[in-house]
């Protein structure tokens, strides 16, 4: 079955991590996915990495769905409006937009005070995160509402919940977190009138291409991390989010949502679906529970 088969999508941001996941789950439920970001097979990012978005279509177009690399700097106004306009020429729609734009963890200075944190890579950090969001938005929005029913997911870390109570990383880091939930809260209000859905996303600890690398494992071995990390055991692939995503997608109730803010694990439970390994990560309360408990690690029932 491929219920979201004729179902147009946009993953702004779909190079890797957790973009790549949610746009090789769309594909996957029958979706045609434009996968946009700077890394193309012939050109790489600041981020000198070697995913692309060609890979990324690959992957979608492997699972049954259609991929349609795109390659857009979402700080550029003119780059997106014709992103924009291809879609519409090309598909007359879009019914999924999934903002997840966010290229700064090479910014992030874990842990320093606004005066020590480099300038610099702070603003820039704001830009990438946010600036992004807002400008897909603008351009994107107008095809969106032509049709009723819209879906926008705003990918972001953290709950609402868990991120009023917790400080995230740096100020920095923080106002671009929380900055994303409130972005999907105000679209809620502002795309309510043309009956779309607005959502804020968190995966949990995801096991991206990039946090792969940091502990020194593969996909295929990566339970060996918890050796530098005991509570990485709780860590969930990129796919994982991902399903999160295509189950609201297929929800012909989502509107009940609208607003609201969600993370991988929650809508784990909510929707039934599980990781690739057929475990169900609850990454965010056991951040609460176990580890900032001060308990050992021990993920037993929250997987």
């Amino acid at each position: 079955m491929k219920p979201l088969e004729g179902k147009i999508a946009l993953v702004a941001g779909g190079t890797r991590g957790a973009g790549r996941g949610i746009a090789m789950e769309l594909g996957a439920a029958g979706a045609t996915v434009y996968i946009t970001g700077r890394t193309t097979r012939n050109e790489t990012s600041e981020y000198g990495r070697p995913e692309t978005i060609e890979g990324t279509a690959d992957r979608v177009n492997e699972l049954g769905g259609i991929g349609i690399p795109m390659q857009t700097d979402h700080l550029v106004p003119e780059q997106v409006k014709a992103l924009i306009e291809k879609i519409e020429k090309e598909q007359g729609r879009l019914d999924i937009l999934v903002n997840d734009i966010w290229g700064g963890e090479n910014l992030i200075e874990w842990d320093t005070p606004i005066w020590k944190h480099s300038l610099e890579k702070g603003l820039r950090m704001l830009r990438l995160a946010v600036d992004t969001h807002l400008i897909t938005s603008h351009y994107a929005l107008p095809l969106l509402i032509k049709n009723e029913g819209g879906l926008v997911v705003e990918m972001t870390d953290g709950t609402k919940e868990y991120n009023d109570k917790n400080y995230r990383v740096s100020m920095f880091y923080d106002l671009v977190k929380t900055s994303v939930i409130r972005m999907a809260k105000s679209l809620s209000h502002e795309l309510s009138p043309y009956k779309c859905t607005v959502v804020s996303v968190s995966p949990g600890w995801m096991r991206s291409e990039i946090m792969l690398e940091i502990f020194g494992v593969t996909e295929e071995n990566w339970r060996q991390g918890t050796e530098k990390d005991p509570h990485f055991a709780i860590s969930e692939t990129p796919r994982f989010v991902g399903r999160a995503v295509a189950a609201i997608a297929q929800d012909e109730y989502r509107h009940e949502m609208n607003g609201l803010s969600y993370s991988s694990g929650e809508l784990a439970k909510k929707y039934d679906f599980y990781d690739l390994d057929g475990s169900q990560p609850d990454c965010f309360r056991y951040l609460v529970e176990v580890v900032e408990a001060g308990k050992p690690a021990n993920t037993e029932g929250y997987r």
